[in-house]
């Protein structure tokens, strides 16, 4: 048995999207007949990936690691403490960031979120991600009306990635800063605060350590800098065409595109 683990946005499906091209489908489909267990593994929460569940994925490691099930089985569930989920939009907000908190069921967002988006310089999938979610209010709520839920990690985005050295300086034992890698002008600093405690690697090590299933019999396929504690831990990493120039350096292989049906391409090479 293998275990297959599928970052979204840029990899399963076009950024901000929710449907899978059908030859992602039919490879899932086929591979998990031979018996082969196919996981999503991504830094949405579970409820901005729900809309994917129907597609009969095997569990999940969402919201970066912090969240991770095997079928209706709860492996690890970690949001952020309170205290320093606070302290940490304070310092952030002060010096100007944009925020998104992600709980298990919502997603809040600063008011002006999408003003600035309008204005980024640059794509990579995660600022797609939230220009289309954004757009069609999927789940995301302002965050005035957040009321102190379990948040288990903060997306950033600011013109500058000074604008983060005050909260790294006192957060970066605690957090990783997972800073994307922006095309074009980077006039958009845009990433993630993960706990240390979790990542996705974690999340896989979790799976394939509950269903006794050796490391190198585990694939990876991501497109972004937050998939590359996925690409380190799998035994068989995958970077999309589309992804960061620094993830397909490290990948064991790259393959096509989202958009050039690369999914299947790499299950098929990878005789998965």
């Amino acid at each position: 048995m293998k275990l297959i683990f599928l970052d979204i946005d840029g990899t399963l499906t076009e950024p901000g999207s929710n449907v899978p091209p059908d030859s992602a489908l039919e490879a899932i489909r086929k591979t998990q007949e031979k018996g082969n267990l196919v996981f999503l593994c991504t830094g949405r929460n579970k409820a901005m990936l729900e809309p994917l569940l129907k597609y009969g994925f095997d569990g999940m490691v969402a919201a970066a690691g912090g969240y991770v099930t095997v079928k209706d089985k709860v492996l690890f569930d970690m949001p952020m403490p309170q205290e320093e989920l606070e302290d940490l939009l304070s310092i952030l907000h002060k010096n100007g960031v944009f925020c998104t908190i992600e709980g298990k069921d919502r997603t809040y967002g600063d008011e002006n979120l999408s003003e600035f988006l309008k204005t980024a310089d640059g794509v990579n999938s995660e600022i797609e991600r939230w220009r289309k979610a954004l757009s069609e209010s999927l789940n995301i709520y302002p965050m005035k009306e957040y009321n102190g839920g379990p948040i288990y990690k903060i997306v950033i985005m600011c013109e500058k990635k000074d604008q983060l050295k005050e909260a790294q300086e006192k957060y970066e034992d605690r957090y990783d800063f997972v800073i994307q890698e922006v095309a074009a002008h980077g006039n958009c600093a845009n990433g993630e605060l993960i706990n240390r405690a979790f990542d996705k690697g974690k999340g896989i090590r979790r799976i394939a350590e509950y269903l006794n299933v050796p490391i190198e019999d585990t694939y990876g396929f991501g497109d972004s800098m937050n998939d590359l504690t996925m690409i380190e831990t799998v035994g068989t990493s995958v970077c999309m065409d589309n992804g960061a120039k620094a993830l397909k350096k490290i990948s064991d292989l790259v393959v096509p595109s989202v958009t050039e049906d690369g999914l299947a391409a790499g299950f098929q090479q990878l005789g998965l």
